[in-house]
């Protein structure tokens, strides 16, 4: 089969779904391919409120609603020596009060079969295996059955969508830009168990988050009775354990004697799966956007579970791209500005949540250290009482759904980037020790000095003033629009 269409998305999880359901919604011939056939296992089941005026725009809340997923009220955190609960229901003036903590199969397989009801043209088992360019711009892409023997076939396209994942076709086969943190080279160690205790702390439906002498653990109840609980720890921590002897199951079962919640939590159940283990999976791309082109979800970048942040900025970064795709071909904005906007809106978002979890492993001063940093990073004058709801807000998602403009304190990064390239990070005896001993303070540095402009998405709260600049909106159709002049 050869033969051209509008637009071609690349991948059909999260991203990939809600990138292409947008744009046929709005008008367009969209092409989905997908390597794997659904339903097909993912992991990542802890989600986050600020999805929920996404589904909305997709038409799909009311099918995710009533799959029966867990609830998720918020999470609860046991980092070091105190504990906290973030509570969806304690966002003002927002109708996203609640998540899903979900079976990735399911939530993803409900996606792609809703973004073949708004007319996409979904091709499951079928992998692209390399790019065609006009120079700088990609133009048609050769395919083939992932069936043994599949013939290659090629199709043209005017815009891509790559949301692959981990695969990046563009950044890791053609670009060559993604590069990996310094910041974070930790491995994560997961299993599924039955017959779990509920959690006796946060709201209902919460996340566990909880910190161990070499890492941190998290506990996610799903709807089946199944509690996924997993051990992030740094690379160095567990190559030492690796070098010592220990194998996978043991490292794992040690970690879990030393998190006191995970441990009760667990005292009765069973583990009903073999462990899974991933490592490496923090990087970015050095650019999200180009000729013709967007990187969406984990193609462009994936941080840390640490915040659950994998689907939300995956499907935050899809609404985006369709938003801006849809008003590029409409003629409202050129295709530079478009792409420019994107890449901005896209990397100030990852960019917070960069800031908001290295503070989270390399500054352990205690839970108001954590406020503060997020308060600083919202811009807003609050009382120390308020602090917190900064915090719930960039860890629920809804903060990258906002309208504002921040200004950090160039002062402070200045005095900060004069000192040494590498800095020693002390820890206390009960800190969390997943992220490395030495951190790339450059890489943090440059992250705030490029959050002047935080991502201006759509969706404003009532009353809400929005300074100039271009904006997502949705009515009367999904797009860009430049607004406040």
């Amino acid at each position: 089969m050869s033969g051209a269409v509008r637009v071609l998305v690349i991948g059909g999880g999260p991203a990939g779904s809600t990138a292409a359901t947008l744009l046929a919604r709005e008008g367009l011939d969209v092409t989905l391919m997908e390597k794997a056939v659904f339903p097909r296992y993912h992991i990542g089941e802890s989600l986050l409120p600020a999805l929920l005026p996404v589904l909305d725009l997709l038409g799909a809340r009311e099918k995710i609603d009533a799959f029966g997923f867990q609830f998720k009220g918020g999470g609860h955190f046991e980092w070091g020596h105190e504990s906290w609960d973030v509570t969806f229901g304690d966002l003002p003036g927002w109708e996203a009060d609640y998540s899903y903590q979900v079976t990735r199969a399911d939530f993803d397989h409900l996606l792609l079969e809703h973004a073949k009801s708004q007319g996409v043209n979904v091709m499951e088992g079928v992998e692209v295996k390399r790019l065609g360019f006009d120079g700088d711009r990609p133009r048609s892409a050769v395919w083939a059955s992932t069936d043994r023997g599949g013939e290659e076939r090629q199709i043209e396209f005017d815009y891509l969508i790559d949301a692959s994942g981990r695969a990046g076709v563009m950044t890791n086969r053609h670009l060559r830009t993604r590069r990996f943190h310094e910041t974070f080279k930790n491995v994560a160690v997961w299993g599924y168990w039955s017959g779990a205790k509920k959690l006796p702390a946060g709201p209902r439906g919460a996340i566990a988050i909880c910190s161990v002498p070499h890492g941190w653990f998290w506990g996610i109840p799903l709807h089946d009775d199944r509690l996924s609980v997993g051990l992030v720890t740094h690379t160095t921590d567990f190559k030492a354990k690796r070098d010592s002897g220990l194998d996978l199951e043991e490292i794992y079962r040690a970690g879990i004697e030393e998190c006191p919640l995970v441990a009760d939590l667990l005292s009765s159940a069973e583990r009903i799966s073999p462990l899974s283990v991933e490592q490496d999976y923090s990087y970015t791309a050095d650019r999200f956007s180009g000729p013709g082109y967007f990187l969406s979800g984990d193609a462009a970048c994936f941080l840390d579970p640490l915040l659950s942040t994998g689907v939300h900025l995956a499907m935050y970064s899809a609404t985006l791209a369709a938003a801006c795709l849809a008003s590029t071909v409409r003629g409202e904005v050129t295709e530079q500005a478009a792409a420019v906007h994107y890449d901005e809106t896209y990397r100030n978002a990852y960019l917070r949540y960069l800031l908001v979890i290295s503070n989270l492993y390399q500054q352990y001063q205690g839970k108001e250290s954590y406020f503060w940093e997020a308060q600083r990073l919202t811009r807003r004058d609050c009382s120390d009482a308020d602090m917190k709801q900064a915090f719930t807000d960039i860890v629920s998602g809804i903060e990258d759904l906002r309208d504002a403009k921040v200004t950090l304190e160039v002062a402070l990064e200045a005095v900060a980037r004069a000192h040494s390239h590498m800095v020693e990070v002390r820890r206390e005896p009960s800190a969390p020790a997943a992220a490395s001993t030495q951190v790339g303070q450059d890489e943090l540095t440059q992250a705030r000095f490029k959050l002047f402009n935080s991502g201006k998405m759509g969706f404003p709260s009532p009353g809400q003033v929005r300074p100039p600049g271009l904006y997502v909106v949705t009515e009367p159709r999904l797009g860009l629009a430049y607004q406040g002049h």
